[in-house]
């Protein structure tokens, strides 16, 4: 097969500087070569003007879009010799987001009592602006700024904890959650809300997925044998798009059959969210919604949001860490708790400022990349006679595509040592899950491959992933020896 190469589009990154500092920050050349480059230049002196008042870069009109050489020296810090495709498990940050998050470091070193007082709390707010239009929230009050989704999770249900010991919640009310739902979800359901006494409900999950409407069906029919028994449902905790295996769940249909059949609260884990998929949170109609930013929005880790509707943003949801903002709110609580690195949730804005300027924003980076996951999934199943796991429709920025079946993935382990071989002997960094075939039987294929598409991906990368499968299948490789 010959790989085509994927066309990006135009944009200019400006030069930033830090005012009256003589300071090298990371910025990358503008130069790259299709082919696999043996070595980047990391470093590069930088000078622009500046607005002496504010300290930010003025802004430059350019009338073109981003090149793919400009795109590949943002992300010139990544490792020259490695096939990222698994963009969905930490994200990236482009070299103009990092100078903006190394001059609010910088800002805080030089000075921690003048950005304490100054400037912390306004640069968040500008933050929590920049989500609440993102999200399409009503109020800037519904957006608190987490460090991650799991952080989201737990202040939600901390506070259910909390209505089981005051004598709000009985024993056995319960939560509902797909087989499918993240670990560290399913963990703090475990240390918050089934240790307070809560029940869980888990609603069966069969993978490979084939459309929206088995989905909802296996969900409602699980809420009205709860029903039936009595058991009051307190909160649903739906994933927007699952992480392992990655399927896009129809959340607004959900939500609805959450309405109809009396739960009291919906929570969507949207941790691949913004970025990724579309996100309105009106007309998605949920109680609360978290997504990082760190993995499809461009910022680094560790920045995330909370949405709350405004009926819920009561003095009874607070952040875990209890520091001196305690009791002002949600989102006050979480611009402050404690001395530490506030820089990624900062720098919102600045990863905005690089999205505008690929065509289309946001909406075009989504559109491409999950147009372009689409294409190189079809051609990794085709090359190895195997299938994707949902179809094009349900899938985002990642889709899973079948393991040949004689590399003999057949369990959890297996999936681990398969990664693990593919990253240290062939530099391929993608996640590998096994899925236990339907009702006991023997399937074809049972491991699958997360592929994530995004904008600093080439052809080269899964070509390369589909070369590396192919010479394990010829070397006779086995994950069970």
């Amino acid at each position: 097969m010959v790989c085509q190469r994927i066309m990006f589009y135009r944009y200019f990154v400006p030069h930033l500087l830090i005012p009256h500092q003589n300071i090298q920050i990371l910025k990358p050349k503008l130069s790259f070569q299709m082919a696999r480059a043996s070595s980047y230049n990391y470093y590069h002196n930088l000078s622009a003007a500046t607005d002496t008042q504010t300290n930010f870069p003025i802004k430059q009109k350019f009338s073109s879009f981003i090149t793919d050489s400009e795109i590949q020296s943002e992300f010139s810090h990544h490792d020259p010799g490695v096939a990222r495709i698994n963009n969905g498990s930490f994200g990236c940050c482009p070299a103009s987001v990092i100078s903006a998050l190394q001059q609010w470091q910088l800002k805080w070193l030089r000075q921690p009592d003048h950005f304490y007082f100054n400037q912390l709390h306004k640069g968040i707010l500008k933050s929590r602006i920049t989500v609440k239009e993102l999200i399409n929230a009503g109020d800037v009050d519904e957006v608190s700024i987490v460090d991650n989704a799991t952080t989201a999770v737990s202040i939600v249900l901390q506070q259910m904890q909390w209505a089981f010991s005051e004598g709000k919640f009985k024993k056995g009310d319960s939560v509902i959650i797909l087989q499918c739902a993240y670990g560290a979800v399913k963990n703090s359901i475990k240390a918050y809300f089934s240790r307070a006494g809560g029940y869980v409900i888990e609603v069966p999950f069969e993978f490979p997925v084939t459309s929206n409407e088995a989905i909802i069906n296996e969900f409602r029919m699980a809420l009205v044998k709860e029903k039936a028994s009595g058991r009051r449902v307190r909160l649903a905790l739906i994933d927007h798009v699952t992480s392992m295996p990655s399927v896009v769940l129809p959340v607004k249909k959900l939500v609805k059959v959450c309405r109809e059949e009396g739960v009291d609260q919906v929570f969507i884990d949207g941790a691949h969210g913004v970025g990724c998929v579309d996100v309105d949170v009106q007309e998605i109609g949920a109680d609360f919604y978290t997504s990082n930013l760190h993995k499809w929005f461009f910022c680094p880790a560790a920045a995330a949001f909370l949405y709350c509707r405004k009926s819920l943003t009561r003095s009874d949801l607070h952040h875990p860490m209890v520091s001196h903002e305690y009791g002002k709110g949600l989102a006050i609580e979480s611009s402050w708790i404690g001395t530490r690195d506030y820089s990624p949730s900062l720098v919102v804005p600045s990863a905005l400022e690089f999205i505008n300027r690929f065509e289309g924003g946001i909406e075009g980076i989504k559109r491409r990349n999950h147009d372009a996951v689409v294409e190189m999934g079809e051609m990794l199943a085709d090359a190895w006679g195997t299938n994707l796991g949902c179809p094009p429709e349900m899938c985002s920025s990642m889709i899973m595509v079948g393991i040949p079946a004689c590399l003999r993935v057949s369990s959890d382990d297996d999936a681990l040592k398969l990664r693990t071989h593919l990253r240290e002997k062939f530099g391929v960094e993608v996640p590998i899950c096994y899925q236990m075939p339907k009702n006991g039987q023997v399937a074809m294929t049972a491991g699958y491959a997360r592929i994530s598409h995004q904008v600093y991906n080439k052809v080269d990368d899964y070509c390369r992933f589909r070369d590396a499968i192919n010479q394990l299948v010829c070397d006779g490789f086995t994950c069970d020896h």
